[in-house]
C-alpha cells in the first residue's frame, strides 16, 4: 500500500529486484575503482600496481552476477549497470595501456574500435525503442580473457620486475589475448542480428 495515495504500489517485475541490490552496489565499487586504476598507471607511474587492480576487477566481474542469482537479487538495471560498467573498464584500461605503450597498437585498437562500435550499436537500438539484449557467454568470456591478456601486458612492462616474471607475463597476455580477440569479435558480429531483433521485438511490445 502506497501511504500517499492510499493505492497498491506497484509491485516489482517479474524478477526484477529493483536498483538497490548487493550485486549492483558490487558493480558500483568496480566503477569507482576505475580512476585509482589510472592514477597507479599516471600520477605514480606504477603498472604492476595499475595491472594488478586491473587484473582484480576484471576477476570479480562475475561475483556480482553470481550473488545476483544465488541471493535472487537479478534486476532489470543490474543488467544493464554490469555490462555497462564491464565496457568501460575495457575501454579505459585499454585505452590507458595504450597510451603507455605496453600492447600492439594493433591489438588494443582492435579491442577500443569494437567496444565503442558495440557500445553505439546498443545506445541506438534503445533510443530507437528496441528491447535490452542480454551479453551473451561468448561476450563476456572475451571481455574476461582480455582482462586478463591486457594487465599481463602492463606489468610486463614494469622494469622492477625480474626478467622471468616479464617474460612468464608476456606468454599469459598472449595466451589470452587471442582466444579473447576471436571470442570478442565473434560476439560483436552475432550482436547484429540480435539487436535487430530486440528492435522489432521492442516496437512490437509497444503497440
Amino acid at each position: 500500500m502506497d501511504p500517499s495515495t492510499g493505492a497498491d504500489r506497484p509491485a516489482e517485475p517479474a524478477g526484477d529486484a529493483g536498483p538497490w541490490t548487493a550485486p549492483n552496489l558490487i558493480t558500483a565499487v568496480r566503477l569507482l575503482c576505475i580512476p585509482l586504476f589510472v592514477w597507479l598507471l599516471f600520477g605514480l607511474d606504477a603498472p604492476a600496481a595499475a595491472a594488478a587492480l586491473l587484473a582484480l576487477l576484471g576477476a570479480t566481474d562475475w561475483v556480482d552476477g553470481y550473488v545476483a542469482r544465488r541471493f535472487d537479487q537479478v534486476s532489470n538495471v543490474g543488467k544493464a549497470f554490469d555490462p555497462a560498467v564491464d565496457r568501460l573498464l575495457l575501454i579505459v584500461g585499454v585505452g590507458s595501456i595504450i597510451v603507455v605503450g605496453a600492447v600492439p597498437l594493433w591489438l588494443g585498437l582492435v579491442v577500443v574500435v569494437r567496444e565503442v562500435l558495440l557500445s553505439a550499436w546498443v545506445v541506438g537500438l534503445l533510443a530507437a525503442g528496441g528491447a535490452r539484449m542480454d551479453v551473451t557467454f561468448v561476450g563476456k568470456t572475451g571481455t574476461f580473457l582480455m582482462m586478463v591478456a591486457f594487465p599481463a601486458f602492463l606489468a610486463a612492462t614494469d622494469e622492477r620486475l625480474p626478467e622471468w616474471a616479464t617474460s612468464l607475463l608476456e606468454l599469459i597476455a598472449w595466451g589470452a589475448a587471442i582466444p579473447g580477440l576471436v571470442c570478442s569479435l565473434v560476439a560483436f558480429v552475432g550482436y547484429i542480428p540480435r539487436g535487430l531483433q530486440s528492435l522489432r521485438d521492442g516496437r512490437s511490445a509497444s503497440v
